[in-house]
């Protein structure tokens, strides 16, 4: 299945504090989009790796994502190595993708940083013919580099390079997240520990972000990404041409 956008993040739940609007203003657009967990979140102090993939399946269904795949990494301990590429290598290449949304360089979580450059570097390594992958039914793979690859902010306050509007979206935004219910939004009679990110506050402080994005470009909610290479537009009417 080629996609439009494939979002690859360390954990599930990533995507959904993230890019979630991003991706679903695209699929409503009929663009087809679709995320690929790198690990199963097994290390997150609550709940399971098996909830955590029910959780994660609800939320597709929430963002209409046509895939959700997991590349079964191990969390806190994948490492930017040959046998870890040579396995997401051959998931670009099964998917495709136009765009590849990625973790952030830089944040609290030492996986987001070093599955930023894990992705980065596959992304390219993908388009190199002499390195040879496999798919699913033992056949050679074609090589693929995906044209753009933009990084989402997480914790860890980045100046966006652009920003995407998500204002007719953000109550799925929040569905989506949501759906994690054993990461958000904890309850107060729940026997789970506490986290960071359980406390509403912490929520908050996600829709607040989006906000503060959005303001930026004159629009109630948005989310923002960086990007390595300089971007381009063929038309200024591609840009929100907003009053700030």
């Amino acid at each position: 299945m080629k996609l439009d956008i494939l979002a690859i993040a360390a954990h599930p739940d990533d995507v959904e504090l993230a890019c979630a609007g991003t991706l679903m203003v695209h699929a409503a657009q009929g663009m087809k989009v679709g995320v690929l967990d790198l690990t199963r979140g097994e290390l997150g102090t609550r709940g399971s790796a098996e909830i955590r993939e029910a959780e994660a399946a609800a939320s597709a269904k929430v963002m209409g994502l046509a895939v959700r795949d997991n590349l079964g990494l191990a969390d806190g301990f994948f490492r930017n190595d040959r046998p870890e590429q040579m396995l997401l290598i051959a998931a670009i290449r099964k998917y495709r993708p136009g765009i590849v949304l990625a973790n952030a360089f830089v944040d609290r979580h030492p996986d987001h940083g070093r599955a930023a450059q894990l992705i980065s570097d596959c992304c390219f390594l993908s388009g190199l013919r002499k390195i040879e992958t496999l798919d699913e039914d033992g056949k050679p793979q074609e090589a693929w580099r995906p044209p753009q690859v933009f990084h989402f902010l997480q914790d860890s306050f980045t100046h966006p390079d652009f920003v995407v509007d998500i204002s007719e979206v953000i109550e799925r935004k929040k569905e989506a997240i949501k759906s994690f219910k054993t990461q958000f939004l904890a309850p107060a009679a729940d026997n789970e520990p506490k986290t960071y990110i359980s406390s509403p506050a912490f929520f908050e402080g996600v829709i607040s972000r989006d906000q503060t994005m959005g303001k930026m470009v004159g629009v109630a909610y948005a989310e923002g990404f960086t990007t390595v290479k300089m971007l381009g537009v063929k038309s200024f009417k591609d840009l929100i041409g907003n009053v700030t």
